[in-house]
């Protein structure tokens, strides 16, 4: 039995966007409970060992206290620097532990940090963000079942994950970031408050999926052209006056009419290049690079990203193998 590992991120679904937008939020004592859930379900499946994230805000300590599992959670050995690079150590840390698999709570943004750093480990992730394309509603409970599936190692884990495409930003033969959902070019000069809710400022957006079921820019994308995750291609818009406008939900409660100048299916290692001279570029919707005159940037999309467990498919197979039934003795 593989240990499991957990990295609950204590910002997530707390920034700007509940200021400029509905976003809900989702309160650490909530993100206590899932945790505790998790525990509660790797614990029924036998895992013995998890390791946990520390974090300020003291989510997995507060989740153990008073827990009744027989299971022995230890907080990985760490120096905390308070920002999402902990996340990618944390990540870093449980990869090179062999854990069977790293569960997140957070939104696309904790998922893209984590990503850098997890390799082949699987992730499961339990959306507690503002946007969350890359991960899904998922009851905690079901979360540690069925990762204690994969911690049995009963099952190949290929049959029960697939590679998520990722968007990767270059300048020159530099890889500067990733992005797990989309790449949003603006031409904001600043990062300030991170997130993106002004579509004045819009100029480009790349999409590793465009589904009108989801919030964000991959909605602006699945309204215009809808495009699976699993489809092997991105999609490029520009922004501005010229093809037809778009009705899209580019926050939660913040449905804007996005101008569209043009968009473009492209292809896996295509590097496009930004066209904005001067702009900032933001992941998974929060800024993180300024790009300056002169810089040569470009972008591409690349099907070797984060391995994902499919929770469902991990649950239907442990189900055919009868893995949650036991026979009854009679005396």
């Amino acid at each position: 039995m593989k240990p499991i590992g957990i990295i609950a991120n204590p910002v997530s679904g707390k920034d700007i966007r509940r200021l400029v937008a509905y976003g809900s939020v989702v309160p650490n004592s909530e993100k206590i409970n899932i945790v505790r859930r998790i525990l509660l379900g790797l614990d029924s499946m036998g895992v013995k060992e998890v390791y946990i994230m520390p974090e300020n805000a003291g989510i997995g300590r507060l989740a153990l206290d008073r827990l009744d599992v027989s299971l022995k959670a230890s907080f990985l050995d760490m120096r905390l620097e308070n920002t999402q690079d902990d996340s990618t150590h944390a990540a870093e840390l449980l990869t090179e532990m062999g854990v069977a698999c790293i569960i997140t709570l957070g939104g696309d943004g904790t998922n893209r940090v984590v990503s850098k750093s997890s390799e082949e480990t699987p992730l499961l992730s339990v959306a507690t963000g503002t946007n969350n394309a890359f991960c899904y509603m998922v009851e905690g409970t079901l979360a540690g079942i069925a990762a204690g599936v994969v911690a049995s190692n009963d099952f190949s884990v290929d049959t029960l994950t697939h590679k998520a495409p990722r968007l990767e930003i270059w300048k020159d033969s530099e890889l500067l970031d990733i992005a797990l959902v989309d790449a949003v070019v603006t031409s904001s000069e600043f990062i300030a408050s991170r997130a993106i809710w002004d579509i004045s400022t819009l100029k480009e957006v790349f999409l590793t999926r465009a589904d009108p079921g989801n919030i964000g820019f991959s909605s602006l994308g699945g309204y215009i052209c809808q495009l699976p995750v699993d489809s092997g291609k991105g999609l490029h818009i520009i922004i501005g006056e010229g093809e037809r406008k778009v009705r899209a939900p580019i926050a939660p409660g913040l449905v804007r009419w996005v101008p569209i100048q043009s968009h473009r299916i492209f292809e896996p290692e295509e590097f496009i290049a930004i066209q904005t001279s001067h702009c900032v570029i933001a992941l998974d919707g929060e800024r993180e690079i300024t790009v300056t005159e002169g810089e040569r940037v470009s972008i591409r999309l690349s099907l070797n990203g984060p391995r994902v467990l499919n929770l469902t498919e991990t649950l239907r197979q442990a189900s055919q193998e009868c893995l949650f039934l036991e026979d009854q003795i009679s005396g």
